[in-house]
């Protein structure tokens, strides 16, 4: 443990451009410190965070993950402020695990809740859909029939149909998260502490549309909510691990829409979550946004742990691809991802060792400039992350690798990640 004097303290960020870090071993604050000292500069970085699904997953506590991020903080000499995020958050109990130790960034995930297919609904389903939903809804009609013109210049029209397939697809949500939102205001106050709130609404197969973004958005505001950042589901496709995929130019003016909403209610942060090395779209995000905007990565650093294992212990590098893919299939449930295991070689097909790396990891010499990862073998480790960290034998055997090179781990982080903030930051100038 650092002293009280050398710990960092966590704090609201308020509006500020953010970016989450996560670290799912815990030795990898003081490369992500390294980033930020090279290319961070205007950018508040969360050190702490992690969702309790990964703590679930990498058999961590609350506690451990603070201590272990502002502790490595500290021995790199952070000395800036510090956010940390309770990364989606589901119910009262995941509030009460994680409010005491000093998270101030509360990120509610109501996914459960949504109507996922909602969007393919025709009237007859809609309706029959919407009727056992109705007793739930107070704000149907207080939007119908209203039409909303936006700085971009996109008019929002909310008709009745739009209206409906809101209610069926968020309402419940959107329910569920205003009573997480009134639950966590009652804990930090009643602790005194300061808090802030982001709405998670990404995790959908279905992008918001952005009346769906309007109607959460305000009510989330006139019930009270804290609301510092909302994630939606944005067009295209945002995947573990790898770059965008979708239309960039498309994907420009639908986020000037969506920080058009944000500014009008809030403002607010827009937040892109599965941020991980999606450079070729940070660009437009920041400029849409004009700096309101949180980044959320987590498995990216894994995966440049494993980079550290590929270049110090080779042998052990492979057996590790050879169980994740033994796994992948199974753990790859609770993601949105479309590598197969027939698109990349199994490891013993492939006998140089740089060459795994470059096919699992992946090369940023062979991206073009702006542009993140596209291969599929980062997908199948990111995905397997827990299997591989719980292991009798792998999670240990990790581990001992990082502590044995923290150099080779700070600077690959540090690499890697001051690309990323290089391409916000890149943003918010041009």
């Amino acid at each position: 443990m650092t002293t009280a004097a050398q710990t960092p303290k966590c704090e609201t960020l308020g509006l500020k451009p953010s970016f989450g870090f996560g670290d799912r071993i815990g030795l990898a604050t003081p490369g992500h410190v390294n980033a930020m000292k090279v290319a961070g500069e205007g950018i508040a970085p969360i050190f702490p965070q992690q969702s309790i699904r990964e703590m679930t997953r990498t058999s961590r506590e609350p506690a451990q993950v603070m201590d272990d991020a502002l502790r490595g903080a500290a021995a790199a000499h952070w000395s800036g402020p510090i956010g940390a995020d309770a990364d989606h958050l589901k119910s009262r109990d995941d509030i009460d695990r994680t409010a005491p130790v000093g998270f101030t960034f509360f990120t509610i995930d109501p996914s459960s809740q949504v109507e996922a297919h909602a969007d393919n609904y025709d009237e007859a389903a809609l309706r029959q859909a919407y009727s056992k939903v109705a007793d739930e809804i107070d704000w149907l009609d207080s939007y119908v029939g209203k039409s909303v013109r936006l700085d971009s210049g996109t008019l929002i029209e909310f008709t009745e149909e739009v209206c409906a397939r809101c209610a069926v697809k968020y309402g419940r949500a959107l329910n569920e998260a205003i009573k997480l939102g009134d639950y966590i205001k009652e804990v930090q106050q009643r602790g005194g502490r300061d808090y802030e709130i982001e709405l998670s609404v990404d995790e959908t197969e279905q992008p918001t549309t952005l009346a769906e973004h309007y109607i959460v958005a305000d009510q989330c505001l006139r019930k009270g909510m804290k609301l510092v950042s909302l994630a939606p589901r944005y067009i295209g496709r945002l995947e573990k691990g790898v770059d965008y995929k979708g239309d960039v130019t498309s994907l420009k003016a639908s986020l000037s829409d969506h920080a058009s909403i944000a500014e009008r209610l809030g403002p607010y942060k827009l937040s892109l979550h599965s941020g991980s090395d999606k450079l070729s779209m940070y660009g437009a995000l920041a400029r849409a946004t004009k700096g309101r905007f949180h980044v959320k990565t987590a498995g990216t650093s894994y995966l440049e742990a494993l980079r550290v294992v590929a270049r110090h212990e080779s042998e052990l590098f492979r057996r590790i691809i050879d169980y994740s893919r033994s796994r992948y299939e199974t753990d790859k449930a609770s993601y949105h991802v479309s590598a197969t295991l027939d698109s990349v070689p199994a490891p013993e097909s492939v006998n140089e060792p740089e060459r795994l790396e470059q096919l699992y990891l992946g090369s940023w010499k062979e991206v073009p400039r702006g542009e993140g990862f596209t291969d599929p073998g980062r997908q199948i480790l990111h995905c397997t992350f827990g299997s591989v960290l719980t292991h009798p034998e792998f999670g240990k055997a990790v581990r001992s690798v990082l502590e044995a090179h923290p150099q080779t781990y700070e600077e690959v982080l540090g690499d890697h990640f001051a690309r990323h903030l290089k391409a916000l930051r890149d943003g918010l100038v041009s």
